[in-house]
């Protein structure tokens, strides 16, 4: 069944067609998340040979995922490319690289990055992160940067992913996800969606999902966020703060790293 969008879908995606035209970060006007702030190693980010980055993510798949010459990658929610411009360097001209994302202006930047640079080894494909592109059994490495936690339905995210990797084949993610309850204004808020936030689950869940759709060898590892970064966050979603607090919002948000695979 091909995938329809959703309001949440519609939403998330007006939001980062908006943040690429004004070259803004995924959290706001802070640029909190780029590569700048760390997420990166100097010697990865070297290897972008001058191309400015442009990131919309909580972490570092690329190094999560220990490329290896001749591989298939497969990126979830691509953005402007910049992890799939990484694997494409890591995988070797024996290997290929696939980003897939549903924003029209992200495909089209992303394409032109991949020009620039001479990139002949990855594509860009416009789709669902739930109805992915991609024939079954053909990945051996899916990444994706705080993309999962955007979807409305990550239980079929999980599945397509699943579907799509060859068997042995590795998942490593970035992603948000909680320890404990988000206030219900939080979570109601599609802005907060578009945010990053709203739309995390408890690392718990997120867990049985992807046992659910067959995966095994599941690490979640997590890697706490500052309270700027959440203030920032919080305060592009503009919601009425008089109605939680943020204590309970920077004690249940973070970002992990999340690794997984098809069974052999």
């Amino acid at each position: 069944m091909t995938q329809s969008p959703t309001p949440i879908h519609d939403v998330v995606r007006e939001h980062y067609a908006e943040r690429i035209k004004n070259s803004a970060s995924c959290c706001g006007p802070s640029d909190c998340c780029t590569p700048e702030n760390n997420l990166y190693p100097t010697d990865l980010l070297a290897t972008l040979d001058g191309e400015a980055p442009v990131s919309y993510g909580c972490g570092d798949p690329i190094t999560l995922a220990s490329l290896e010459p001749g591989q298939t990658v497969l990126d979830l929610g691509s953005g402007a490319g910049l992890d799939c411009f990484f694997a494409a360097k890591k995988v070797g001209e024996s290997g290929k690289v696939i980003g897939v994302d549903m924003t029209p202006e992200m495909i089209e930047r992303a394409r032109s990055g991949a020009k620039r640079m001479n990139l002949t080894n990855v594509e860009f494909r416009q789709g669902f992160i739930e109805d992915l592109p991609v024939e079954s059994g053909t990945v051996d490495v899916i990444v994706s940067n705080c993309v999962i936690n955007l979807s409305p339905d990550k239980s079929k995210v999980f599945n397509e992913t699943f579907r799509v990797l060859k068997p042995g084949g590795k998942l490593a993610v970035s992603d948000i996800v909680t320890d404990g309850e988000l206030p219900d204004e939080v979570k109601k808020s599609l802005s907060a969606w578009a945010g990053c936030v709203a739309g995390a689950v408890e690392a718990k869940d997120y867990t049985a999902m992807m046992e659910a759709a067959g995966f095994t060898d599941i690490s979640i590892k997590p890697v706490f966020f500052d309270k700027q970064t959440v203030d920032d966050a919080l305060g592009e979603m503009e919601l009425d703060t008089s109605s939680y607090s943020k204590e309970d919002v920077y004690k249940a948000v973070y970002s992990a790293k999340i690794t997984a695979y098809r069974p052999a």
